[in-house]
């Protein structure tokens, strides 16, 4: 079993497994839904969907991955500062990444209150049904990425693809 040890502060320091190598079957399917997930999503919808998510589900590895993703492909600092604050700087965010960015928010805290009608609405009228579908399966892909790697103890800026 291959392991990787996280020091930080907030997780145990245990040997954690490494799940590509210990699940290899669940992460190519993983790899495969992701990729099926993004087919046809502009790119940097892609990324600011996937920052939300890791911002909400503090997931400091992913966050340093699509972050570094979304710069080498054009994206603004100036943006990717906004994404935690979304809301509140809504000038930077064309209607369908507010959308978007709406309905991450609603899918990754679930629990707290579901997916409020107004937000399915809203993501609906400014997304055709496939590319609802695929960036509902985007955020869940995001949301598994996150998990994994929060529970395997990955660190940040340690990303090897």
């Amino acid at each position: 079993m291959t392991t990787t040890t996280n020091t930080s502060s907030t997780h145990p320091t245990s040997a954690r497994l490494e799940f590509g190598a210990s699940a290899p079957k669940a992460f190519r399917a993983l790899i495969a839904f992701d990729a099926a997930a993004r087919d046809g999503i502009d790119p940097a919808l892609v990324e600011l969907i996937q920052i939300r998510s890791s911002h909400l589900n503090h997931c400091a590895y992913c966050l340093h991955m699509h972050t570094g993703d979304a710069r080498k492909a054009g994206e603004s600092e100036d943006r990717l500062h906004m994404v935690a604050v979304w809301r509140e700087a809504r000038h930077f965010f064309t209607e369908r990444e507010q959308a978007a960015l709406a309905l991450t928010d609603a899918v990754t805290l679930i629990a707290d209150a579901g997916v409020p009608d107004d937000v399915y609405a809203r993501a609906a009228a400014l997304f055709d049904e496939r590319e609802l579908a695929q960036v509902l399966a985007l955020i869940c892909t995001i949301n598994t990425w996150n998990r994994v790697a929060l529970s395997t103890g990955k660190v940040a800026g340690t990303d090897e693809r």
